[in-house]
């Protein structure tokens, strides 16, 4: 007779989150009685404006389809010629990305931090050339970049700092909110963000330089203020709807909550590992403050006699949900960039001579080791105490088990 297995250490699912509820069914019964669903000047629009300054006082926002929709605005802001060059973090999302391609740039991805997974600092000087405009600092899984330094750099070359706060909600850099530091401030709605709507954006500034304009960058450089249809630039249509303002302005109110308990719960965690062998938790630089989408860690490989694999296995065995790696490789290895293959099968930047970029030869060592050593944990505000220990102690039993 087999003996039955043994019950896993975490002994429960994954606790699950109630997103949506009566403030979001009350503004949406609002907006289903509206005589108009359009964006500008919407009740909707206007009280999500209103609730995203109470956390974020911008002065010149634009909200929008999603996410990459917010970074390509600020990206098209920046009115680059082509060949232009744009330091960004090669352990992203392909929508940091899309718009500086679309605007006819350059993305020149930078190594990371191996702690913080964020922007080097000293590799994103060594990026910089005469035809650097931008510094695109991608808060990765809502631990801040140093924007100290990076705002520094961008001072000292004259380039502009562009903060993608999509995985970032509630974190802060020395107690400020992130995007509040550079020029931009990009954020997301997306399901799977702190606070969602399906899909939703927005981008702001507080820049004199930048902000006028800002609006026309996504909506078809339509001067809503003066009125009119007589575009002066070439700019696609990235408005936002009154549906999804209705959501996402509920989502806000909630916001301070949501990033407190999902704090909590990540630093909870990473003290709780603190003695498991073999592994490294995120660091997260003295004063700032993560905001936790999810718990990424790395494991120091030559400590254990197995591979990453059977170790995610057999984390998943206890219960853990535990996932090897992140995305699958650098962005600079998807087949789009190793191809160069981004209009029809061309490059028109690099066709025409404006640069010599060759995506085959780009290398960041520290990003593709954190790719090759890193596990994500699933991570959220309904977690309770209980369960994160549950966790933490099957991590580190599985750390010593399969140690050497």
């Amino acid at each position: 007779m087999s003996t039955p297995p043994a019950r896993p250490i975490v002994d429960e699912p994954v606790p699950s989150l109630t997103r949506w509820g009566a403030e979001e069914l009350a503004r949406l019964t609002a907006m289903v009685q509206q005589s108009s669903l359009f964006y500008w000047k919407g009740p909707q629009t206007t009280a999500l404006l209103d609730e995203f300054r109470r956390h974020y006082p911008l002065k010149y926002c634009f909200p929008c389809s999603s996410g990459s929709a917010s970074l390509h605005i600020a990206v098209a802001a920046l009115r680059l010629r082509p060949g232009d060059e744009v330091i960004v973090a090669p352990i992203t999302d392909m929508g940091s990305v899309i718009g500086i391609l679309y605007q006819q740039g350059v993305p020149v991805f930078a190594d990371l931090d191996p702690h913080t997974y964020n922007l080097d600092p000293a590799d994103v000087r060594r990026r910089i050339t005469g035809k650097t405009r931008a510094i695109m600092a991608v808060h990765l899984a809502g631990n801040p970049c140093d924007l100290t330094a990076l705002s520094a750099l961008a001072r000292e070359h004259n380039i502009a700092l562009i903060e993608d706060c999509a995985q970032s909600w509630g974190a802060r850099h020395l107690g400020t909110p992130v995007g509040l530091i550079g020029d931009f401030g990009c954020y997301s709605f997306n399901d799977f963000k702190h606070i969602a709507c399906g899909d939703g954006g927005i981008v702001a500034t507080n820049s004199e330089h930048y902000g006028p304009g800002l609006s026309k960058w996504g909506d078809k450089s339509y001067d809503r203020v003066a009125g009119g249809r007589a575009p002066e630039e070439l700019a696609p249509n990235y408005r936002i709807s009154e549906p999804q303002s209705a959501v996402a302005v509920a989502q806000l109110t909630k916001l301070n909550d949501i990033v407190a308990r999902r704090h909590h719960a990540g630093e909870l965690l990473t003290s709780l590992l603190a003695g498991a062998p073999g592994v490294i938790p995120p660091r997260v630089a003295a004063g700032d403050t993560h905001s936790y989408w999810f718990y990424m860690l790395r494991l120091d490989l030559a400590q254990f006699t197995v591979p990453r694999g059977e170790i995610t296995a057999a984390l998943n065995a206890e219960g853990v949900p535990a996932t090897s790696g992140y995305i699958p490789t650098t962005v600079y290895r998807y087949p789009v960039f190793q191809n160069h293959n981004f209009f029809g099968g061309t490059w028109p930047a690099r066709d025409a001579g404006h640069t010599a970029m060759d995506y085959r030869t780009v290398s960041c060592p520290v990003a593709e080791a954190i790719l090759n050593d890193c596990l994500v944990l699933k991570l959220n505000e309904a977690m309770s105490d209980a369960y994160l220990e549950k966790v933490a102690r099957a991590v580190t039993t599985v750390a010593r088990r399969l140690g050497k």
